[in-house]
């Protein structure tokens, strides 16, 4: 009998496989008849007859295979991986579907499918820890900025791990390399070269610092557990990772920052909560923004970071109240709400609807920024919902004080502040009921409008703001519900 011999190239040949199963099995060769063997190999032996490629011959091509999706599925998934009998267990599975066995798929208990789902479950676990534990580093080439990795995968996984770095840093340029190849994304088209070397990638870059701070700051000593920790990142990525050469000291001083985190919740003081704070007032309760203010100023921000408290602004009666979500860099700097770029194109909208921000009362349901620090900058970073219903009891005592006729919501954490429950702006946007105290109203926040992709797009926008707040002014033009306040007011 002779043996066919197929020579593929080395790595992860996919089409090759593919192209030399079609030819096989138009030629109708059973898998016991083929030897799959890597380009470079020896030449054939006596009873070897090579098989040559559609392709490579120029003739035409046989008509590709009809094979179930779970089948296509395993030969997308095991081809990558390292053992050089996975053609010949993947031909064998081809040629079994083909020849009565249209359901040996889904036969786990088949010595062939247990062995070849073995082998794509680590690759999968192989492509996995490439996306979560390659660290790219900047290098500068003449000017240009590039940014390269190293990593060690354990199967051929490069050119199907690759298109996720692409879909998260397609605004770099960069390089991946590795012991069996490498890869390019220039902003445009991603391609594949020549093995890479460690020493070709730099050994860290001016961010690894940050982002080492970073990590400590987010270490949670109380659930340092080492056998987890090495095999969720098992030690042989530690050398390519930034943040492995703080693991050691964090795991050795966690129970003492255990310790200290107790002691300091022990003496943390209770007024830090708004419901405790407006607890402690006893018969002392605030007859006035001022007092308000006072109070919120004392317990301290409920949010990292911020510089001070940003109260509300403008006549203590005022018959419109607008409320945001929460102060931004500008706001906090200079410690007066909507003063930042929002806040600029919010004082344009209200122009635009014959309103004076002046005769306004202007305020954020969320007292306190909070940022992420990113280089020298501060980036806004949403409140939780926990925040959110942390800073209500200070927001409602706000608006009891102020005894609006209308109270508009900017956006959704607003709408969250004053309903007390999550509810969509595109269904709502409108007038609403907070309060029986007050009548409502919802519309987007103006920092919406500066995210919106296009000129068009943010000309429709502005226009249904404008449009917005000129219904506000209506409904607390045409609101008799309360009279004017009083001079002893």
């Amino acid at each position: 009998m002779t043996l066919r011999r197929v020579s593929l190239r080395e790595g992860a040949d996919l089409d090759g496989f593919r192209q030399a199963a079609r030819a096989l099995v138009a030629a109708g060769v059973a898998p016991d008849q083929v030897v799959w063997t890597a380009e470079g190999a020896p030449v054939p032996l006596p009873w070897e007859e090579n098989v040559p490629l559609p392709e490579k011959e120029g003739s035409a091509p046989p008509p590709p295979l009809l094979l179930p999706r779970a089948v296509r599925d395993c030969i997308d998934e095991a081809v990558p991986h390292r053992d050089p009998e996975r053609y010949a267990l993947l031909y064998a599975l081809i040629w079994r579907v083909l020849h009565g066995e249209r359901g040996l798929p889904d036969v786990a208990s088949d010595p062939l499918v247990h062995r070849l789902d073995l082998m794509r479950r680590s690759v999968r676990r192989d492509i996995h820890k490439m996306h979560a534990f390659l660290r790219f580093r900047r290098l500068d080439e003449a000017g240009a900025e590039r940014f390269v990795a190293w990593f060690e995968p354990d199967h051929f996984i490069l050119e199907a791990a690759a298109p996720f770095f692409v879909e998260r840093f397609r605004a770099l340029v960069w390089s991946i390399l590795t012991p069996v190849g490498s890869a390019h994304w220039d902003r445009e088209r991603l391609t594949f070269g020549p093995l890479g070397r460690p020493a070709d990638a730099p050994a860290s870059d001016a961010f690894e610092a940050g982002w080492r701070d970073y990590y400590e700051s987010t270490f949670n000593p109380a659930r340092t557990n080492p056998d987890l920790m090495r095999a969720h990142m098992p030690k042989k990525y530690w050398r390519n990772l930034p943040e492995a050469a703080a693991i050691p000291h964090l795991v050795r001083t966690a129970s003492s920052r255990v310790g200290k985190m107790l002691e300091q919740e022990a003496t943390m003081p209770t007024k830090r909560t708004p419901e405790a704070a407006l607890r402690a007032m006893g018969d002392a309760e605030p007859t006035s923004l001022d007092e308000l203010n006072r109070i919120i100023r004392e317990a301290g921000p409920l949010v990292p970071g911020a510089t001070q408290a940003v109260f509300g602004e403008g006549p203590e009666h005022a018959r419109i109240v607008l409320v945001g979500e929460q102060p931004g860099d500008q706001e906090d700097l200079q410690g007066r709400p909507f003063v930042g770029p929002a806040g600029k194109l919010l004082d344009r909208a209200l122009r635009d609807a014959g309103l004076d921000r002046g005769e306004l009362y202007l305020t954020n349901a969320v007292k306190h920024f909070k940022f992420e620090q990113r280089g020298l900058r501060r980036i806004h970073s949403k409140p939780t919902a926990g925040e959110v219903k942390h800073y209500r009891p200070w927001l409602m005592k706000e608006l009891d004080l102020v005894r609006p006729a209308i109270v508009v919501a900017l956006g959704a954490t607003a709408v969250l502040a004053l309903a007390g429950k999550q509810i969509p702006i595109t269904r709502a946007r409108g007038p609403a009921q907070f309060s029986n105290r007050f009548a409502g109203y919802i519309t987007v926040h103006p920092s919406y409008l500066l995210r919106l992709p296009d000129d068009e797009t943010k000309r429709r926008a502005y226009a249904e703001f404008v449009a917005d707040l000129e219904r506000v002014r209506a409904i607390a033009e045409n609101d008799n519900r309360r009279a004017a306040p009083s001079a002893a007011e």
